[in-house]
């Protein structure tokens, strides 16, 4: 953190008030970004994705339960891995706690990785979350949504992600959301987002932009580094 600079009362409340004028305008553009996002088109989703669940073998559409519209995690969580991805595991807690609320809007929240379903209720077991998670393994959805990528591609060190060429040399899953709506028995896919696109999922980060340090990863060498899972600090 840099030496603060200490003012009057005067001082800092005319400093606080240049930046609500900043606030203000950021407020007004997320709301134009909000609307355009909300008008985004569907696009059929036209496979018969299949997942394995607690009770059982289930499709994309009955991820919805009885809500019309799904929100969806692409979850990192590999095969041979024993956790989730320490990232994914950040932004779970605060979908995890929001979703009782979301559900009062006809939203319904899941987690999807690609690990068996065992691997996956154990870790959820071991956070205390209590959001449905269900496996894609032997499904080609995580791929169709640009969060899978081939050993080959792993290797090439470039991948299609966040809708563009992206250089992620060392794994073959990263994260992403996906929004879904359900209307006269089809799923739509109305939108998806990935890589900084998530932070606004991020409950901490929000809460770290409004401290003097911030989130403070400047010097680290990824900004997640510091991070841990909430069990291991």
């Amino acid at each position: 953190m840099s030496t603060p600079n200490i003012v009057s009362q005067d001082e800092w409340l005319k400093a606080r008030k240049d930046l609500l004028v900043k606030e203000k305008a950021f407020t007004k553009a997320r709301e134009e970004i909000t609307a355009a996002r909300m008008a985004m088109p569907w696009v059929l989703v036209d496979k018969d994705y299949r997942f394995s669940g607690e009770q059982g073998e289930v499709g994309l559409i009955d991820l919805f339960g009885y809500h019309s519209q799904l929100m969806l995690q692409h979850f990192m969580f590999e095969t041979d891995w024993n956790a989730g991805c320490k990232g994914c595991s950040f932004m779970a807690e605060g979908i995890n706690v929001s979703a009782v609320h979301l559900a009062q809007r006809d939203v319904a929240t899941v987690a999807v990785s690609i690990a068996p379903l065992e691997k996956l209720l154990a870790f959820r077991e071991r956070m205390g979350w209590d959001f449905t998670w269900v496996s894609s393994a032997g499904s080609e959805f995580n791929r169709d949504f640009g969060v899978s990528f081939s050993e080959q591609e792993v290797k090439d060190g470039k991948v299609q992600y966040n809708f563009d060429d992206f250089k992620f040399p060392h794994v073959g899953e990263l994260p992403g959301v996906s929004v879904f709506v359900k209307r006269e028995n089809k799923v739509y896919r109305s939108y998806s987002c990935y890589a900084r696109g998530l932070e606004n999922t991020m409950a901490a980060y929000n809460y770290l932009d409004l401290v003097p340090k911030g989130r403070d990863e400047d010097e680290l060498e990824y900004g997640h580094e510091w991070l841990k899972l909430r069990d291991s600090y």
